[in-house]
Formats: C-alpha cells, structure tokens, sequence
C-alpha cells in the first residue's frame, strides 16, 4: 500500500531543512502542511520555503492563495486527499510536512463534516462580537447549544464565534455535527515528530525572529496593513507589527513580545502533538534513524 510521511513539530524545530532533505530521499513532492504558508504574500512572517529550496523540490500548499479567500481544515483535507490520490499514481511515497495541528489530524484522521459559513451569517456575527461582546455571544450559544457551552473555552473568541455561526446558520446544535469519527484512509500513515529540548528551541525562535526583522518583516507587515482585518492576518508575527505600525509599542517591544508569543504557540503545539501515541520522536540531527524508519515502513531497499 502507499504510504504518506507526515513530518510535524513546533515552529523552528527544524522541519523544513529536513523534510527537503527526505523528500530527495524518496523522491517525491512536498506537501506542505502550514495553515498560514499556503497565502500569498506572507513570505517572511510565516518563515516560508525560499524560491530556492522550491526549486530544489516540488511543493504544494505554498504561496496558492490570495489573502482574501477562505480556507479551512476541511478545504485542506479534501484538496490533500484528491492530490494525493493523483501523486501515487507516479510515487509509492508521499511526504507531508508543517505544524499546523488541526491540519494534520485532518487528513490522517478526517475531521466532521461541519458546514461552510456563508459570507452573511459570518458578517453578521462580526459586527454582533464588535457591538456586543463575546460574552454576549457566550450567552446566545448557551441558549442554542448548552452541551457546547458546557465545554468550550468562553474566552476562545474563534471557537465560541464559529459554534455560534454554526448553529445560527443551520438551526442546529454545533453538537450535532461533532461526531468525531474517525475516517479511514486509502494509504499507510506514518508519523515523524521532531522535537529539542525546551531551552535549545526558544534559542532557535528568538534566533528566527532576528532573521525575520533583518529579511523586512515589519515593511511586509507595513504593505500588508489594508488586510489586517482578513482571518490570515490574525497570527503571530503581524500582529505585533501591526502594534508599532500603530505606535502602540517600540519596534524593541515589539520583537520581545514575537518571541514570546512564538514560544508559547510552540508549547501549545508541543501539548497536542503529544497526545498523538502513533507519533514517532526523534531530535532532528537524527536524520540517518529517521530515514532507516521511512525505509522500514516503505519496504525500500
């Protein structure tokens, strides 16, 4: 059967040098598994692959979509799954790298059939969180959907807003569409971790968003201003830029609060990849192992 390496991590782990160097190895695209990568036009704050090192290997899911569009977990899981039915027609093995989670669990476990918010019902939920509140927008799901309620985070704004739209749009429980079965796939699934001890990775974030000030990330974040508002521009890194740009902090503020704001997405990855048994850890010099699993795995001689 075919099988689909999935290489995951935390941010600045070390993911991308190696999964170019696997994806040689097995000769074989990379399918990129960043939610924020796959925009356009967030190059340096989303530490993309460079023009180089995609030329060096095929790559999908990078730089595809302009800022405007939406796109979702379950849009990725279907495009991932058609893909990949197309590329093992020509390879026995496929490779998926990235740290985005809910991606990830996606495609190797299908996520629930919830239904796409309609442009109107998303405006309409917006402009009630801006005049009313999201404890307001609390109480409103509590009424519609106590079960949800009863279990979600109150002050995660994006869950909270996201049930609310669900239920005012279908006329039904979030609840209900959140079966949680798991979907079965048409290929293998083996799962690579990388993982560094704690103080060696901030020392590698708080290095990376040195890198990102000299490349020009606050004169991306500067040309990306008239899209603050859009969903893809609510991640970490623009959204500190988008503070000096206000002349709300110092530039030196600023990069004190990215790093932080990076070390603590880190652990928040670090926490749901751990709970994943079927996840096989290794340091990231630990490249010969690696390779000899995927071998393994593959039946490659």
């Amino acid at each position: 059967m075919k099988t689909l390496v999935v290489l995951m991590g935390p941010t600045a782990v070390g993911k991308t040098d190696l999964s170019l160097q696997l994806a040689e190895h097995l000769a074989c695209p990379i399918l990129n598994c960043d939610s924020r990568q796959i925009y356009r036009d967030l190059r340096i704050g989303t530490a993309a692959p460079t023009q180089q090192q995609l030329s060096r290997v095929k790559h999908y899911f990078v730089g595809t979509l302009a800022l405007e569009e939406y796109y979702s977990a379950a849009r990725y899981e279907s495009d991932v799954l058609q893909l990949s039915e197309k590329l093992f027609q020509t390879h026995d093995t496929l490779l998926m790298s990235g740290g985005s989670m809910l991606y990830i669990d996606a495609v190797c476990k299908g996520i629930d059939d919830i239904p796409t918010i309609d442009d109107r019902t998303r405006l309409l939920v917006k402009q009630r969180l801006e005049q009313e509140g999201l404890e307001n927008l609390f109480q409103q799901l509590r009424q519609l959907d106590p079960e949800y309620a009863n279990v979600v985070d109150r002050q995660n704004t994006r869950r909270v807003v996201h049930a609310l739209e669900i239920c005012l749009m279908t006329g039904k429980t979030y609840t209900s569409f959140r079966v949680n079965k798991r979907k079965e796939r048409p290929f293998n699934i083996l799962k690579i971790g990388l993982t560094r001890p704690r103080e060696q990775l901030f020392e590698r974030i708080s290095l990376r968003v040195d890198d990102m000030m000299r490349e020009g990330l606050p004169e991306e974040a500067r040309q990306l201003l008239p899209y603050r508002h859009l969903n893809a521009l609510n991640t970490v890194g623009y959204k500190e830029m988008f503070q000096v740009l206000d002349g709300v902090w110092e530039s030196a503020m600023a990069v004190e609060r990215l790093k932080k704001n990076t070390r603590v997405y880190a652990k928040k990855q670090m926490t749901w990849f751990q709970k994943d048994p079927e996840i096989h850890w290794f340091h990231p010099d630990e490249r010969n192992q690696i390779r000899e699993l995927i071998d393994l795995t593959t039946n490659r001689q």
